[in-house]
C-alpha cells in the first residue's frame, strides 16, 4: 500500500513540474515576441526622426 501511494504521489509531482514547465515556456515565448515588437518599433522610430531631419 504504502508503494502504491509513494508511486501515485510522485507521479503526480513529476505531472504537475511538466505543466509548470509548459506555462512558463508560454510566458516567456509571449515575452520575446513582445520584446522583439518593441525594438522593431523603436527602431522604426530612429529612423522616421532621422528621416525627417535630414529633409530639412
Amino acid at each position: 500500500m504504502k508503494t502504491y501511494i509513494l508511486r501515485t504521489s510522485l507521479l503526480l509531482l513529476v505531472l504537475l513540474t511538466f505543466n509548470s514547465c509548459a506555462a512558463v515556456e508560454g510566458i516567456f515565448k509571449a515575452g520575446m515576441g513582445v520584446g522583439i515588437f518593441i525594438v522593431v518599433a523603436i527602431i522604426a522610430v530612429i529612423i522616421f526622426i532621422i528621416a525627417k531631419l535630414r529633409k530639412k
